[in-house]
């Protein structure tokens, strides 16, 4: 089934089925702080729905793990994570910031994905702290 959109990360959580997995991938700064952070919003996840869970950072992640997500098995939930950045940097002679393109790889994997009818979930922060609020819902 074709699902041209995102939905809300209570949706997504509620469309988990038996042998599903969850996908975080976070657009977000890896620092310490921000991946702990991660880590324990993936764990209580994981625990709330009783399933195996990643955590990717992009767009590396789009070079191993996103293989597996688009051409694999339907049984991902994929929640994408965005922020802007505090600092940004021009792209030397392409007259684009690297905020920027790191926004627009973010939404051509979640185009990709629902291209493929994978359930996804996009989550726009103010600030990469606000993930901590993900681990309640």
């Amino acid at each position: 089934m074709l699902r041209p959109y995102t939905v809300t990360p209570e949706v997504l959580r509620r469309s988990a089925r038996p042998g599903d997995y969850l996908a975080i991938l976070a657009y977000l700064p890896p620092t310490a702080d921000v991946t702990a952070k991660l880590q324990a919003v993936r764990a209580a996840w994981g625990r709330a729905l009783g399933c195996a869970t990643t955590l990717g950072f992009g767009p590396r992640y789009l070079h191993s793990t996103g293989q597996l997500h688009k051409g694999g098995p339907n049984t991902g939930l994929f929640l994408v994570l965005t922020v802007d950045d505090a600092a940004d940097a021009a792209v030397p002679e392409l007259g684009i910031t690297f905020g920027r393109l790191k926004r627009a790889q973010a939404r051509g994997d979640i185009r990709a994905l629902l291209a493929r009818g994978r359930r996804v979930a996009h989550v726009h922060l103010r600030r990469p702290e606000d993930v901590s609020a993900l681990a309640a819902l």
